[in-house]
């Protein structure tokens, strides 16, 4: 829904239909999503029109970039030990 969103803004039901889901299913979606501050959603009468509060996805993106380098290093650092322990095996074998 939020790629959909990223283009353009759409009523809960043009965002349900890709997904084969019901109207109610939709817009149970939609207010996770406005609970999480990342849709809003303007009322036109009976239309409900959603949009893509793109700040709030730049902020999860920064938040996940901090976690991204923490893990990038520690996975490193991992790779190094195995590849240590594959090196001094490997050396064993040889003698």
């Amino acid at each position: 829904m939020l790629g959909q969103l990223a283009e353009r803004e759409l009523t809960i039901g043009e965002l349900a239909t890709p997904f084969h889901m019901s109207f109610a299913g939709a817009s149970k979606h939609v207010r996770v999503l406005e609970n999480a501050g990342l849709v809003t959603r303007t009322i036109r009468g009976r239309t409900h029109l959603c949009r893509l509060e793109a700040a709030r996805l730049a902020e999860a993106d920064a938040w996940l970039r901090r976690y991204e380098q923490f893990w990038n290093a520690k996975l490193d650092s991992l790779e190094a030990l195995l590849r240590a322990e594959d090196e001094a095996k490997a050396k064993k074998v040889k003698e």
